[in-house]
């Protein structure tokens, strides 16, 4: 049985974890391990009470889906980039709200609620998850709806983010400028103190981009040696001294690209170039993602017409009952 879901955010080409747990977006580790044990128990072989067949079903839900779902989010660094994806991918979607698709009904719902977007989102998701793995068949169809919905409340809180911003700035430029308004007070000054030859000065102290650097050079070191691990982990304190260098987050795309992760990849090859499009281990790190997309997309070109129309057959029964 095939266990690939085409809708929410999988056709972002995520897998949205929170929807495999029937947990919400915002779900803190406890609340995401308590779930998890509940799901486990529904699933597992010695305690799962489907028929025979049902029981082979909810086993490969269990180590296929259930198990790296729990695995992604219990742990703090992948649930950390995790979510900096689902960030920029409620970006993404709220820039082109106005040509989306949604299908479930649910989805629909929320996408009308304007005011109270949390409390609806977390209602409805609540009767969503309720029975989502009581019926063994009928998971992927219920994760498929409740990714939607996920889709639709990060698409709706960064649009209302934009929108605040919009406001703001209006009410700013709208307020007119009283020239007989009384400045502000400054501070008193304070004395300034002069630098001697044995006291360096504040020029002196190390930036941001040379406190990084020694990160950066251990991460390439290591990416030379083909141990991707410790670079992304040298990468990652590179990046929290620098959030903003072009060179650190595309030594990270390329490293990710190296571990065959494509998003993650993507997200920081895209930071790079909007930090620093000249930057030539952006521009590198850039081809490099666009030769991959390429070839991947030769891969599934080469695939039979027979079987990409069998599979398309297949996913609209699949879904036709939700949608």
């Amino acid at each position: 049985m095939s266990f690939t879901i085409k809708h929410g955010l999988f056709r972002a080409n995520i897998t949205d974890y929170h929807a495999i747990l029937g947990v919400s977006l915002d779900s803190d580790p406890k609340k995401i391990r308590l779930k998890y044990l509940r799901t486990a128990q529904k699933l597992h072989p010695d305690t799962c009470r489907a028929n025979s067949e049902g029981k082979k079903l909810a086993s490969q839900l269990l180590s296929r889906l259930v198990n790296p779902a729990y695995e992604q989010l219990s742990n703090k660094t992948q649930f950390a980039e995790h979510q900096l994806v689902l960030t920029q991918i409620g970006k993404r979607y709220a820039e082109k709200s106005a040509r989306m698709t949604i299908a479930s009904e649910p989805a629909k719902k929320l996408l009308q609620a304007e005011k109270n977007l949390a409390q609806v989102y977390h209602q409805v998701l609540k009767e969503l998850t309720a029975n989502q793995y009581q019926e063994i068949e009928q998971v992927l169809i219920k994760t498929a709806v409740i990714s939607e919905l996920n889709l639709v409340y990060l698409m709706l809180t960064h649009k209302q983010g934009i929108n605040r911003e919009e406001k703001v700035l209006k009410q700013q430029l709208s307020q007119p400028t009283n020239s007989s308004q009384k400045a502000p007070a400054r501070p008193p000054m304070q004395p300034t103190s002069t630098v001697t030859n044995n006291q360096p000065s504040q020029s002196e102290e190390p930036t941001p981009e040379s406190r990084a650097a020694s990160y950066l050079r251990r991460a390439k070191e290591y990416m030379a040696k083909g141990n991707y691990n410790d670079a992304v982990s040298e990468l990652r304190d590179a990046l929290k001294i620098n959030p903003n260098s072009s060179t650190g987050h595309a030594l990270m795309g390329k490293a990710y690209l190296y571990q065959n992760q494509l998003t993650m990849a993507k997200v920081h090859i895209n930071k790079a170039h909007k930090a620093n499009p000249k930057d030539p281990v952006a521009i590198e790190s850039k081809e490099l993602l666009e030769k991959l997309s390429k070839r991947q997309k030769r891969k599934s070109a080469s695939s039979s017409p027979k079987s990409s129309d069998k599979k398309k057959s297949s996913d609209s029964g699949f879904f036709s009952g939700f949608f």
